[in-house]
């Protein structure tokens, strides 16, 4: 393992899975940060101190030292690189691109699924047509389940930053109407991930 840091520090905000997968991945790897809370209620993410971190004003940026890093799923792919054990992110060509898959499927299906339909249910956010996130949260959870049939996690026997990535909004699904009752594997896969040395919940939303 690289040294470890002396600097990080996290912009965050407690109820947004992206932010929270960067919480867990810090915790499962033992890593020490400052937490600076970024007020999207405000605004504070359309300002230009803020801004000035990431111009697309999106929640969470990490800050390692001099690197100022934006995006979760590049943050985990850095976390797991610079700090973490080779199990995050394997090196094999085919669970590679397992992990690959499973981050792509959490900026996409996830996001556009159970993450908006929580978001528009409990936070207020602006959302298009909530029944099609939540059709496509089903739909993705069928997936996993059938995944998850035959693997302990989603790119093989041990975890890695693909379950890190998905673990928040499958979690919290059931807050945008998206039931997990239906998908078994799911739910026994989400109770390993909460298992692990370190993990630490996902805060729970109250409906606005």
């Amino acid at each position: 393992m690289n040294d470890r840091p002396t600097a990080l520090a996290l912009h965050d905000f407690a109820l947004s899975g992206h932010c929270h997968r960067v919480r867990l991945m810090l915790s499962l790897l033992g890593l020490p940060y400052e937490a600076i809370p970024v007020d999207l209620v405000a605004g504070e993410h359309r300002r230009a101190p803020y801004l000035a971190l990431n111009s697309l004003g999106q929640v969470p940026v990490l800050r390692d030292g001099e690197l100022v890093l934006a995006d979760s799923n590049a943050i985990l792919v850095y976390l797991a690189s610079r700090h973490g054990a080779q199990s995050w992110l394997p090196p094999e060509a085919q669970r590679a691109a397992a992990v690959q898959r499973w981050l792509s499927i959490a900026a996409g299906e996830i996001a556009y699924g159970p993450a908006a339909a929580r978001a528009a249910t409990v936070l207020g956010m602006p959302c298009d047509d909530v029944s099609a996130a939540q059709a496509r949260g089903r739909t993705v959870l069928r997936v996993m389940d059938d995944t998850l049939k035959d693997s302990a996690f989603l790119a093989g026997p041990d975890p890695t930053i693909a379950d890190v990535a998905c673990y928040a909004y499958v979690a919290r699904a059931p807050e945008g109407g998206i039931a997990l009752e239906p998908h078994p594997a799911v739910r026994a896969w989400l109770a390993r991930v909460e298992a692990l040395p370190g993990f630490v919940a996902m805060p729970a939303a109250t409906a606005t």
